[in-house]
């Protein structure tokens, strides 16, 4: 079944990745398919541009990726920024001065680099069930003694401010303070952590952006995605997949419902809905 998809914007972690974190041959496969049929194939995720495996980043025909919960739109070739939105300094620096508050690690990415608490890094593994979620936290984090000097002295805006809570009181907590300061959105992929933005920012206004600027309608784009994070990406296309592993309010909010990221899903929505 065709819908003329031409964009399929695909959270990675919990929809493209499986929760040990790997790109599927099959799931491969069939992103392969679609980049030779001219389909755009836009990485949407929390995660900055060099926390993306660069197996996925090489495939021939990558060109795009929604970064950063949609605070940089980023060509990848060159790493040319086509649309961003950012926090001031200011921002960032009173929200980790909340996070700071709590038992919880906190983090700022700055220029696509995620800084992270040094001391919490090498215990990340304590604020994870799964072990691959803690490895991939080291390998794609930089460790510093003093976030909030870091902040200071890089004297740049900041994409966005992370908090990895052990507790869901703190989290809790920490959720009725963030949402208090003016001019952030606050969202969560991980279930324990909070992820705060600029107001305004989100994966599928950033999806849309980026349509715009390729000239790819609305109706036109597809995306997949499981968590809360994804939620208003998938109101925002035309298509809205969500996975059979998705918070059942992102479910809701989808107009079809896949498999789970560890049964294919991704790859079973593409063939299904994109290609011809």
């Amino acid at each position: 079944m065709s819908h003329n998809i031409k964009m399929i914007g695909l959270d990675m972690d919990g929809t493209l990745l499986t929760t040990e974190k790997r790109l599927t041959a099959y799931t491969k496969s069939v992103l392969e398919k679609a980049l030779a049929q001219g389909i755009q194939i836009v990485l949407s995720t929390g995660r900055s541009i060099t926390g993306i495996p660069k197996e996925i980043l090489e495939m021939p025909g990558m060109k795009y990726a929604v970064t950063i919960n949609g605070a940089k739109v980023v060509e990848i070739k060159n790493k040319k920024i086509l649309h961003e939105n950012t926090l001031s300094m200011d921002t960032a620096l009173q929200l980790l001065d909340i996070v700071s508050e709590y038992d919880a690690m906190r983090e700022a990415f700055i220029d696509n680099v995620c800084y992270s608490n040094e001391e919490q890094l090498k215990h990340a593994n304590d604020y994870f069930e799964h072990p691959r979620t803690a490895e991939y936290i080291w390998q794609s984090r930089v460790g510093v003694a003093d976030i909030k000097a870091t902040v200071r002295e890089k004297q740049m805006p900041v994409d966005k401010v992370n908090g990895i809570f052990r507790s869901e009181e703190d989290k809790a907590d920490a959720y009725e303070r963030l949402i208090k300061v003016p001019g952030v959105v606050v969202v969560s992929s991980l279930g324990n952590n909070w992820e705060i933005n600029s107001e305004g920012t989100d994966k599928g206004s950033a999806l849309l952006k980026l349509g715009e600027i390729l000239g790819i309608k609305r109706e036109e784009i597809m995306a997949c995605g499981d968590g809360m994070n994804d939620k208003v990406m998938l109101e925002a296309v035309g298509l809205g997949v969500a996975m059979a592993n998705a918070d059942e309010d992102v479910k809701g909010a989808a107009d079809y419902v896949t498999d789970s990221n560890d049964e294919d899903g991704v790859a079973k929505a593409i063939e299904k809905f994109a290609l011809k």
